[in-house]
């Protein structure tokens, strides 16, 4: 994707070529609401960061003097919680800057027995942070993760349906959506060689067990009634009513952010009043109000129309997402996941942790 580029003065004074991006990703690479936080939020009251690219080692800056939303990510957000009304009201940090909004794809597993999450807090202290997140953010703001769905000589399908309804069953109300994805082990060898690194006895999913469980899945839903939708895997759950995501989804932002006429401009979005062209009301079908069918129905008398493909072509096939600016780098959680697919081993994460906290406040996370 190629940015804007803007000028910025860096804090040592030199001048550097930055890109400025619209849409933040914080972030794919590592947890940076529960590591991170404090430094990200610096960064954004100072303006810019540093990143660097993991496939060709080039450092790069960015500048937040665009960004208009941001996508968190993280199995651990607590610490978000005493810097989100700086997003909601800049000017109470003294920055000249219109609010930013956001939302949160929060990795709520459960495999505190297992031990597959060795430093993730345990299930009941992160439900309790999802429900005061969606206090603050409001609802449909935090979307719940289930991911991945790993099977092993001591995790069988049941006791993963099992752990769903024990989660589900608290977080009615609190969420529209569950998002889920199988762990693809064979496919990357990082993932597999830290698996059995630390003497994980992996089971690989068979397509027949992943439809089985999508129906049983399906069923647990129904009391429920959230949204479901697998991230990056084939379409083949549909007969169950579960959707292919976008996790970092444009639909979405067009909801919780229409009113910012910036954003939508930017995403290519229409704004309408709903009887612009009938009597109809919100509540009647969209053809009864000559509404386009792919029209998104808004909260407020009105529907919004995308007029291009945001999709992110530099993404995986089989990945929904739009377009945005990751400003996370691998190698640097401390979760220590068993399965983890972002770190080499945990001692170079532990290292680059370490690093980090020497300067934490730097350009950059190490």
């Amino acid at each position: 994707m190629a940015w804007k580029k803007v000028k910025i003065q860096r804090e040592n004074g030199e001048w550097a070529e930055a890109q400025a991006p619209e849409i933040i990703s914080a972030s794919r690479s590592t947890d940076i609401p529960a590591f991170y936080a404090d430094w990200f939020f610096h960064r954004l009251k100072v303006g810019y960061s540093a990143w660097t690219n993991p496939f060709n080692g080039v450092k790069s800056y960015i500048s937040y003097q665009d960004t208009r939303f941001i996508v968190f990510w993280s199995k651990n957000p607590r610490p978000l919680l005493k810097h989100l009304p700086f997003l909601h009201n800049p000017t109470i940090a003294g920055i000249n800057k219109e609010p930013i909004n956001c939302y949160l794809q929060y990795t709520l597993n459960d495999y505190d027995l297992e031990g597959l999450e060795q430093k993730v807090p345990k299930v009941q202290n992160r439900i309790d942070t999802f429900k005061r997140l969606v206090e603050i953010l409001g609802f449909g703001h935090v979307i719940w993760r289930f991911d991945p769905m790993i099977l092993t000589d001591r995790i069988h399908i049941e006791d993963l349906l099992s752990k769903v309804f024990n989660i589900g069953e608290q977080l009615k109300g609190y969420t529209e959506k569950l998002v889920f994805s199988f762990a693809d082990i064979l496919e990357y060898a990082k993932v597999k060689r830290n698996l059995e690194n630390s003497g994980i006895n992996y089971v690989p999913w068979q397509e027949e067990q992943m439809i089985y469980f999508a129906s049983q899945l399906a069923e647990l839903n129904k009391p429920w009634g959230f949204e479901l939708a697998t991230c990056g895997e084939k379409e083949i759950f549909t007969k169950y009513g579960i959707k292919k995501n976008s996790c970092v989804d444009d639909t979405l932002m067009i909801k919780l952010a229409s009113s910012d006429a910036v954003l939508m401009k930017y995403l290519g979005v229409e704004i309408h009043n709903i009887n612009e062209n009938s009597l109809g009301t919100l509540f009647d079908a969209p053809e009864a109000n000559n509404i386009p069918s792919d029209a998104i129905l808004l909260s407020n008398g009105k529907y919004a129309v995308k007029t291009k493909n945001n999709k992110d072509k530099g993404q995986r096939a089989l990945c929904g997402c739009m377009v945005s600016k990751d400003i996370g780098e691998y190698n640097t959680c401390p979760h220590l996941c068993e399965y983890c697919y972002a770190n080499a081993n945990k001692e170079c994460a532990l290292q680059n942790y370490r690093r980090h906290n020497l300067e934490p406040l730097s350009e950059s996370i190490i």
